[in-house]
């Protein structure tokens, strides 16, 4: 294989790049050409690592791969293509006057964010690591905390031209055989030009895209993924993303969150219920009012029901179409607060909640319950984070059913998403376990939480090889035993 072909075919097709690097040197006394993306490269390792050393190279005892100092193995390869790939993925290939073979060295280098407190999921106890958008260092992450030979990370690309790595996470003697293959039967249809982050992958494998709510989940912590997969679920990582997807994703996992394991359970099923009751809140109080205003106001006391009268006297809008266009104030609020920069979003959300409310209540465009209703709805939106899209057109639906049909219409309307939810499956799991079907073990770990200690299996709501999570200790059941008996 003569060089000047070479540098000719690789001017051919990566040549239109003004970053390609092409430069001649000599292994012992052959002549041979680098090729590589400069701006993926480590100039000093390849100096000190490849080039040097390879300059000295007589081969009379060390092969070529040996006589270089790269921290990572050197690769041979006969196909043009496959060179190409590997210095589009950051590599550098070796061409030698007069071989077939080709040698690729790893000598990659690129910016990377250090491990950090992820922004979305800050905590007062526990972990604080979080996923970066380097897939090495994210498996890394759950190797450190799952020290276990069953640990098995497997790696594949998708994306035409992106050619992301995307890697399959799973506790083998753990996770259901099941579960795994459905998993990687889902990943194999993915045909796409290219993956940007895990959403992308989570819109091709879910059961049912169009539902409103996620059957897959999407974490930010490391020791949260590897909780999950001491329970038997199965772990997805993207190259290039910080989220990692994890499967079977149930509704309760919304009102859970990572600091409940670190805290007593009796504050933890207290803050869970709390959650609940912010999500009803956020779902069914702007339906309720419209409800009660335009149907059902006898239900109200009648102390109540003058001082909604007042408030509301002179209001140019019918009740419905006021709450409406509150929601739709605060939602068009809210984005703007997150896509503005953060020193100017806080000022805006200031300016938005509280003069443009104040004023279009003076003004008499809007009334004051109105807009107390459409805060206390969207704070309890928050309560749960990972649903705040799904919750906030919810109560846009309810609000159109409760205008129809007042309170009967939202009865129908929270028969009809409960059948939804009954009826969705996430990875063969019941996605309203479990409560529907009941799953009394799996109720430890519930709305009401018991102590770590008791949760000696692992959930039935999750497929499992191993179903023993604790072994019994007969030391511990004697001393909390007596401590009841003292109780």
């Amino acid at each position: 294989m003569k060089l000047n072909e070479i540098r000719r075919k690789l001017l051919s097709d990566l040549g239109e790049s003004s970053d390609l690097t092409l430069f001649e040197g000599k292994v012992g006394e052959t002549p041979c050409l680098y090729a590589a993306f400069e701006v993926l490269l480590d100039k000093e390792l390849l100096e000190s690592g490849v080039i040097r050393p390879l300059a000295q190279y007589q081969g009379e005892k060390k092969t070529l791969a040996e006589a270089t100092y790269t921290v990572a193995p050197v690769k041979k390869t006969k196909t043009l293509s496959e060179a190409e790939k590997e210095i589009c993925e950051g590599g550098t290939a070796l061409f030698l006057e007069g071989e077939k073979e080709i040698y690729l060295f790893s000598v990659k280098k690129w910016e990377r964010r250090s491990v950090s407190e992820p922004p979305t999921s800050s905590v007062l106890k526990g972990p604080r690591e979080g996923f970066t958008e380097d897939i090495n260092v994210n498996t890394s992450l759950l190797r450190r905390r799952l020290r276990d030979k069953h640990l098995v990370i497997r790696e594949r690309k998708f994306g035409r031209y992106s050619d992301t790595a995307v890697a399959v996470c799973y506790l083998s003697n753990v996770a259901a055989k099941e579960t795994v293959d459905l998993v990687n039967e889902r990943l194999s249809h993915i045909d796409i030009d290219g993956i940007i982050d895990s959403s992308y992958v989570t819109k091709f494998i879910e059961d049912d895209p169009d539902s409103l709510f996620p059957q897959v989940g999407s974490l930010e912590k490391p020791d949260v993924v590897a909780a999950k997969l001491l329970e038997g679920r199965v772990a997805i990582l993207v190259d290039g993303s910080p989220i990692a997807l994890t499967v079977p994703h149930l509704l309760i996992e919304s009102f859970q969150d990572s600091q409940d394991y670190f805290k007593r359970n009796s504050r933890v099923t207290v803050t869970r219920f709390l959650r609940l009751f912010g999500a009803m809140i956020a779902l069914f109080l702007p339906a309720v009012f419209v409800a009660v205003q335009e149907f059902q106001y006898q239900i109200l006391p009648l102390k109540f029901l003058i001082t909604i009268l007042n408030s509301t006297n002179g209001t140019p809008l019918s009740p419905t179409l006021e709450m409406v266009l509150v929601l739709i104030i605060f939602d068009i609020l809210n984005e703007a607060s997150v896509r503005m920069p953060r020193y100017v979003g806080m000022a805006l959300s200031i300016v938005g909640a509280i003069v443009l409310g104040e004023t279009a209540v003076s003004a008499g465009l809007l009334s004051s319950p109105a807009v107390l209703v459409t805060a206390l709805s969207s704070i309890g939106l928050y309560l749960v984070p990972d649903d705040v899209g799904t919750y906030s057109l919810l109560r846009l639906v309810f609000v159109a059913t409760a205008a129809l049909l007042g309170i009967l219409g939202i009865l129908f309307a929270v028969a009809l998403l409960t059948r939804h939810l009954v009826t969705l499956q996430s990875f063969g799991s019941d996605y309203t376990s479990p409560y529907a079907p009941l799953a009394e073990g799996d109720l430890k770990d519930g709305f009401v939480k018991r102590e770590l200690p008791d949760m000696t299996r692992r959930p039935k709501s999750i497929k499992n090889q191993n179903a023993t999570r604790i072994k019994k200790n007969t030391a511990l059941e004697k001393r909390l035993g007596e401590a009841d008996d003292e109780a």
